[in-house]
């Protein structure tokens, strides 16, 4: 499975399972926020009271890829499957950086 590497900023609710909200920032600099439940982005047994930000990770599929002038791989992904992830603006489809990806990523969803 492919997942984008998010920064999990802080917890948010306690309602079952307990959520958290996420930042991504692209590889256009935009930053996009996630409110999502514990177990969908980390494995760890997150709360209110865990040291804050932490490392997550949000499901996605490769749409395509290419290379910006400076070389670097940059590729759209959308979050949208497996899960349904959207951002907090209901986006599911971001450029980012290959190396925000990691595949086959065991601690999460």
């Amino acid at each position: 499975m492919l997942e984008i590497r998010v920064s999990i900023e802080r917890y948010t609710d306690d309602w079952f399972p307990g959520f958290v909200e996420c930042t991504l920032v692209d590889a256009l600099g935009r930053l996009h926020l996630f409110e999502e439940k514990v177990p969908i982005v980390t494995a760890e047994p997150l709360n209110a009271k865990s040291l804050y930000p932490r490392e997550g990770f949000i499901a996605c599929v490769l749409i395509s890829e290419e290379r910006a002038a400076d070389g670097r791989e940059i590729v759209t992904v959308d979050t949208e499957e497996p899960w349904g992830i959207e951002s907090k603006t209901g986006e599911t489809r971001f450029q980012v950086f290959r190396e925000q990806l990691v595949e086959n990523n065991t601690s999460a969803g």
